[in-house]
């Protein structure tokens, strides 16, 4: 079960990788908006399944700390993220937004029955490294000017990693109530935007396309894997696997054109890979130890 789980939990690692392709096609909707009309997009698998097997509803009656812990994640992560690049330049931001997966990792270690080993921080810092590589290729100017914006990233990254431990200490609470986050989240986005943007709609079928491909799949089916995989799956390998997504983003965009490849990519896929299994070694050497022997 936890292994599945962890897959699960990957694939939203697989699926946020496509989160930079799909938004580079949707044209120039500002990112209020396009949060609002992704998480309404999002929001309709879950009411769906509602809709067909009402008996689920009862499962959206949970306690107060659930609904402001999970409308605090999505909500919150998307407003200080989308507060951080309006307030600093986007590589200094997005490396401190990019943080979260090494809190996970090191604040599992407050999580009931899990154990931080050197090597679940060792691939972290791996991870975190490629990471580096893949955002800072023109470098890093860290300027007193930008305090502001880079407040609010670290609050980004404090506010996932935070939401995804939490999640795991709600393990009894059923994933229907990501779809009332996703709503909820839509909502407080569509507000947002009535004060801080100008509306700006999609131009072109394919750019509508590729919303829609947001709303399905970054930022829609991601989120419910993702709260299954931290609440069952290994949470320490899911924090460091998370530096898998913006690797395979860029990857993503060199295959479409819209980036071009270099040394750094190959050095950053060496070090998320390396992270990732020397936190995984756990996990792979006793598959292995488990896996029947051959008879004589």
């Amino acid at each position: 079960m936890k292994f599945k789980a962890t897959l699960i939990g990957f694939s939203a690692i697989l699926m946020w990788s496509l989160l930079a392709l799909f938004t580079a096609a949707s044209g120039k909707m500002p990112p209020f908006q396009l949060s609002a009309i992704c998480f309404l997009i999002g929001s309709l698998p879950g009411i769906a399944v509602l809709a067909l097997k009402p008996e689920r509803f009862k499962l959206l009656k949970q306690p107060a700390k659930v609904w402001i812990t999970g409308i605090a994640g999505l909500f919150g992560y998307h407003f200080l993220y989308f507060t951080a690049l309006r307030n600093a330049p986007a590589v200094e931001a997005g490396l401190i937004a990019y943080l979260w997966p090494l809190l996970i990792v090191v604040g599992s270690a407050l999580l009931p029955g899990e154990k931080l080993r050197w090597y679940h921080i060792a691939g972290a810092l791996a991870g975190l490294g490629g990471t580096i590589l893949i955002i800072a290729r023109n470098g890093i100017a860290f300027d007193e000017a930008y305090t502001l914006g880079y407040g609010a990233a670290f609050l980004c990254a404090f506010t996932w990693s935070g939401y995804s431990l939490l999640t795991r200490r709600f393990d009894a609470v059923s994933t229907d109530v990501v779809t009332g986050f996703c709503l909820a989240t839509s909502i407080l986005s569509f507000l947002c935007h009535l004060g801080l943007e100008s509306t700006i709609w999609p131009q072109t079928a394919f750019e509508w396309l590729a919303v829609a491909g947001l709303g399905l799949l970054p930022v829609g089916a991601a989120f419910y894997a993702w709260d299954f995989g931290v609440k069952n799956g290994d949470i320490q390998l899911l924090g460091v696997a998370s530096y898998v997504a913006p690797v395979f983003s860029t990857l993503i965009l060199i295959l479409f054109g819209f980036a071009d490849p270099s040394w750094r990519i190959a050095a950053a896929c060496l070090l998320v890979t390396g992270g990732a299994v020397l936190a995984a070694k756990d996990m792979i050497f006793r598959k292995r130890s488990a896996a029947p022997q051959p008879a004589e």
